[in-house]
């Protein structure tokens, strides 16, 4: 199309294409204006007198069709002029941002591009590991658990052969040595799909450091790095100008991964999950929330890590039938630092994906099964970011972290019909390969799609894609390579856990008030309010200031009472860490101590003024003095529908 641009200088002719950017059409302006023109101070309007007039720098990646230009439009223009001893760009280079756009900077589609923008755009913040460590064994703090698994041998016994075993009772063979933690048989005997990440380093850490050689040691992990490394040594200049085989990353072979950060996961108690499903009972709707809990050893699995669930927190969230929208959550800072004076932590992430039957007998229809897919590839992308910004510090790799014990499960309809909870976790492949923005969801949601270098449009940054393969069976039983693009299955990005409940006899949950008990956050949309009278309820505080509860000191004991008590900022530091301690500890002499502070003492008066002040409606009654027996029966029938079509049928 062409394009005429009028300005102080006269009006000009430009012929460009619809799919152009600004950017480009700039590049074409230069050659056209004064070469004083500052094009730093470039500006485009849609009147003479500046209308809704817009920088270079603010729309330079936007496409000409985008703003609605077609051919012969008439675009106005304005600019500064540079002095000739000014500090400008003299090579005609146009500045967008803080960053300089020379002409030679191109892309490898030969459009220009911005150097700033070598960092993908991303929705929600992640991590990115791109700076190595210097002895990370000696800088980087782990958790308790991980050096406990560490300082232990994950031998797995043996008895003695009777048959093969000819030595004493105190001898050893190979027959009944103890076998490594990673050790092929014993896997597939005990049918453990993966191995546990202690497993899959000690495997690992045996071939890369062989200390009876007396070599150096050496970081056995490495996370997977798949942008353009920055700073190349070989000297040509930063991509997008350059590139080489030192900086650009090399192809990726997806495969399933051979570990796993967690083993499984255990929820304390099964009411944690029955009052999530309580709102879809209610209304229908899917729901999101975070679990909060704990990692411990399992010994199910050699060196196993499980995650132990001790409560859900729902966040602000706008829930329909077919999906979740999360709105934001400003205070989620605070609920972490309340869990962790419980002496927990985030864990992971569950939601609801449940559709009922229609038979009348609680049954839901099975949505994912092997025919279809497990975790739909918008899942997996939202799993992806949540595992980046929780990523697991250890001193075993080279950046300080690796992996992520952040987990993901989802409720849903199994094969028989009946509402199951499946457990899983991302490949470190995949979060990485969120973090660069090589891949995104499909509308199929069994398939991955990568992308190209050209999409987005004007929002597209500049990314680098390599080549990305996968392996699979093919129709001859052979293993063959596959090019990934467009679009893969979302197997090769899965990780499968287990999980489970503690037996009835040796389940002890952290917080044990009776349920249903206090409402729980967010829940206004199927009318569930936190108030103060309902606090008071939950804790048997009469109006008098007495505490009527038969549970005592486990009335305390939940963690949505422990988030409303925070909130309402009614206790001091000292006394919020003394509660917490009296809610998951049930200390009887620590909660006489709670009793006589002066928070705690507040927080009843509050109570008491609330539950004495609450007089609930009064019901309208047949029998009322509003003259009912003054009126003909077809005053009472219509007051009666009334009354029935305020019922709801749940």
């Amino acid at each position: 199309m062409l394009l005429r641009f009028r300005g102080p200088d006269g009006t000009s002719r430009i012929t460009v294409e619809a799919a152009s950017t600004f950017g480009q059409v700039a590049e074409k302006l230069a050659s056209v204006l004064p070469k004083n023109a500052d094009l730093n101070t470039l500006t485009f309007a849609n009147s003479p007198a500046g209308g809704d007039a817009r920088l270079l720098k603010d729309i330079a990646h936007v496409q000409v069709s985008r703003i609605g230009l077609s051919h012969g439009d008439l675009v106005f223009i304005k600019y500064k002029e540079q002095d000739a001893l000014s500090n400008g760009h003299s090579d005609r280079s146009i500045a967008i941002g803080s960053q300089t756009l020379v002409s030679s900077t191109n892309r490898l589609n030969g459009n220009a591009v911005a150097p700033e923008e070598d960092t993908p755009l991303a929705t929600l913040p992640v991590t990115s590991p791109s700076e190595t460590i210097k002895n990370p064994w000696e800088v980087v703090k782990q958790s308790a658990l991980d050096d406990r698994l560490d300082k232990q041998d994950g031998k797995i016994p043996r008895k003695r052969d009777q048959k093969m075993c000819r030595h004493g009772a105190k001898g050893m063979c190979d027959y009944c040595m103890p076998l490594e933690p990673f050790n092929g048989d014993y896997l597939k005997e005990r049918k453990i799909k993966n191995l546990s990440f202690h497993s899959y380093l000690r495997k690992i850490n045996s071939a890369t450091n062989k200390p009876e050689l007396g070599s150096s040691f050496m970081p056995p992990l490495t996370e997977p790095y798949y942008r353009v490394k920055k700073a190349c040594p070989s000297g040509h200049p930063q991509w997008p100008e350059g590139i080489c085989t030192k900086c650009q990353p090399s192809a990726i072979t997806l495969q399933p991964q051979p570990f796993r950060m967690v083993d499984h996961v255990e929820f304390a108690d099964f009411n944690i999950v029955n009052s999530l499903l309580d709102f879809w009972r209610m209304s229908g709707n899917q729901r999101l929330g975070y679990l909060y809990g704990r990692y411990t050893e399992y010994t199910e699995v050699p060196l196993g890590v499980k995650a132990v669930v001790e409560a859900i927190y729902e966040p602000p969230q706008i829930d329909e039938v077919d999906g979740i929208t999360l709105l934001e959550w400003e205070n989620e800072k605070d609920v972490d630092e309340l869990a962790r004076q419980c002496g927990l932590q985030k864990v992971g992430v569950i939601w609801t994906d449940l559709l009922d039957a229609g038979a009348g007998n609680g049954s839901v229809i099975c949505k994912r099964h092997i025919d279809s897919y497990y975790l739909a590839s918008q899942e997996i992308v939202f799993a992806a970011r949540l595992q980046a910004q929780h990523p697991k510090p250890t001193k075993w790799c080279d950046t300080g972290r690796f992996g992520s014990n952040f987990v993901t499960c989802v409720v849903s309809g199994d094969e028989s019909g009946q509402i199951a909870i499946s457990a899983y976790q991302v490949s470190n492949s995949a979060v990485e390969m969120v973090r660069a923005d090589i891949i995104e969801p499909s509308a199929d949601p069994s398939v991955m799609i990568v992308r190209s270098e050209d999409d987005g449009g004007e929002l597209s940054p500049t990314r680098y894609i390599p080549e990305v393969f996968y392996r699979k069976i093919n129709e001859y039983g052979a293993q063959v390579q596959e090019n990934a693009k467009p679009s893969f299955p979302v197997e090769y990005l899965l990780v499968t856990l287990t999980h489970g409940f503690p037996d009835e006899a040796v389940k002890k949950p952290l917080f044990r008030a009776k349920t249903p008990g206090f409402p729980i956050e967010n829940r206004l949309a199927i009318g569930q309010e936190q108030d103060l009278r309902k606090l008071g309820e939950a804790l048997g505080i009469s109006s008098s200031g007495e505490s009527t509860s038969s549970q005592g000191i486990l009335a305390i004991s939940d963690f949505h009472i422990l988030c409303f008590i925070h909130q309402g900022g009614y206790l001091s530091k000292e006394e919020e860490k003394l509660l917490c301690l009296v809610a998951t500890q049930h200390n009887t002499e620590d909660g006489f101590a709670l009793l006589q502070t002066d928070g705690w003492a507040t927080l009843l008066a509050v109570l008491q003024s609330s539950i004495g002040s609450y007089h609930p409606p009064k019901r309208p009654s047949l029998d009322d003095h509003d003259g009912y027996h003054d009126r003909g029966a077809g005053d009472s029938e219509e007051r009666l529908a009334k009354r029935v079509r305020g019922v709801r049928l749940v």
